[in-house]
């Protein structure tokens, strides 16, 4: 007879398998660009090569990039960060060009993940700053595939405004290479990049649980034949 104590301990054993079947945390270091700190109200540029910045390493032209405090004020306008106290701004000191920064990190072969981001944008071409922020987003280094392109052209013509962004890719192999490229024109003095993150959507169990949900599902099915049998 299959006792109802039984039955307790083989449902607790299901939910213990199944709970360890969990999604992977964000695996993006310095997604907001807080470090390495800048000066407040000010910017530090970082030029093609450089891994200055935890986690990345910049790519493209020689002119670089810079990462940006959100106080900073310059002329017209305000550049406010989305997330935390800084943001990347991926078309540099006054270069313009194809410039960026790229990131390698682990991943699961055949694993979904999702990519959030937000852009920064501020529409004021007599200021400078043109009328929209586009950036390039690759898989497998500069050269690599196009996963998206995206633009932020929301009309606001003092403040930076940020607007989120989210793609998808499958890993193929143990770690993943993603690009972040400027895709404004030369006319175009800034192009803010915050708050990114890579977070996997599919389940990745590992070997223990799988054989534990196994064993447990088996023995249920094995109680409910008994109990129809009995029936």
């Amino acid at each position: 007879m299959f006792h109802k104590s039984s039955l307790t301990v083989l449902t607790a054993a299901i939910f213990t398998a199944c709970g360890s079947v969990s999604l992977r945390a964000d695996v993006i270091t310095n997604g907001s660009f807080e470090s390495p700190l800048v000066p407040a109200g000010g910017f530090t540029d970082y030029a093609s090569g450089s891994t200055a910045i935890p986690g990345w390493t910049v790519v493209g032209a020689a002119g670089g990039v810079s990462i940006v405090s959100g106080t900073l004020v310059q002329g017209c306008c305000t550049f406010p960060a989305e997330d935390g106290a800084q943001y990347l701004d991926l078309s540099g000191d006054g270069t313009n060009a194809l410039e960026g920064v790229e990131q390698t990190f682990s991943t699961t072969s055949g694993t979904n993940y999702t990519l959030a981001f937000w852009v920064g944008n501020v529409d004021n071409p007599s200021a400078g700053f043109g009328t929209a922020s586009t950036v390039n987003v690759k898989l497998g280094g500069l050269n690599g595939a196009l996963l998206d392109t995206v633009t932020n052209s929301i009309n606001n013509s003092t403040t930076q405004t940020w607007e989120m962004f989210t793609t998808s890719f499958t890993a193929s192999g143990s770690t993943t290479t993603i690009d972040f490229l400027n895709g404004d024109p030369g006319n175009d003095n800034t192009n803010g990049l915050d708050n990114v993150s890579i977070n996997a959507t599919s389940a990745v169990p590992e070997p223990s649980s799988v054989a534990l949900l196994g064993s447990a599902l088996g023995v249920l099915a094995f109680w409910s034949r008994k109990r129809t049998y009995r029936g």
